[in-house]
């Protein structure tokens, strides 16, 4: 299909944890895969110290990724998918369920692909430029100060399954990794 959203693979598969500590042990010390971006979530209905949500490199620049929430559910089978799309609601998931999925994109293509979801009676986010703020999402994708490192758009499939495009805006390196992982007993 030549005209088709020209996705590069999967950007990041985000599931979520009910201790980082033991998943950052697990994910890095087991299995090899290096810790690449850390983000603690702050701000909106959480408030501060809400969350975390760490990247780990699978290889051939994709990554699997899994929030912490302070709060969250204990694992249960069947609750498997967010309520609704970051920005709209509470997108928060039970331990060892899958939050999203995160498929990679060009940046030069995703501003275009908000209306061409939608044309295809797709409902789904603005652009969301994705910074280390404590609201962790930017206005703008530029600027003198900009920490923007990705930007999403989120939409659901017809099973209600939370999908992204993603795409990374610049390099992550030594100083993504600024937080410490949160214990089951915090």
């Amino acid at each position: 299909m030549s005209d088709g959203f020209r996705v590069r693979g999967v950007n990041h598969l985000a599931l979520v944890c009910r201790d980082m500590a033991a998943t950052m042990a697990f994910y890095e010390g087991v299995l090899g895969m290096p810790l690449i971006k850390t983000i603690e979530l702050g701000g909106g209905e959480q408030g501060s110290g809400g969350g975390q949500h760490f990247f780990f490199d699978c290889g051939n620049g994709d990554s699997i990724a899994f929030f912490w929430f302070a709060d969250s559910p204990p694992a249960a089978p069947g609750v498997a998918s967010p309520a609704a799309m970051p920005g709209e609601g509470d997108f928060r998931t039970a331990h060892g369920s899958m939050n999203h999925v995160a498929f990679d994109v060009d940046p030069d293509d995703i501003d275009g692909y908000v209306q061409r979801l939608r044309d295809a009676g797709v409902a789904c986010t603005e652009v969301m430029n994705h910074d280390d703020s404590v609201w962790g999402v930017a206005s703008r994708p530029d600027g003198p100060d900009s920490t923007v490192f990705v930007r999403s758009i989120y939409f659901m499939d017809p099973d209600g399954i939370q999908l992204e495009f993603a795409a990374w805006t610049r390099s992550l390196g030594p100083d993504d990794v600024s937080h410490a992982p949160a214990r089951a007993s915090d």
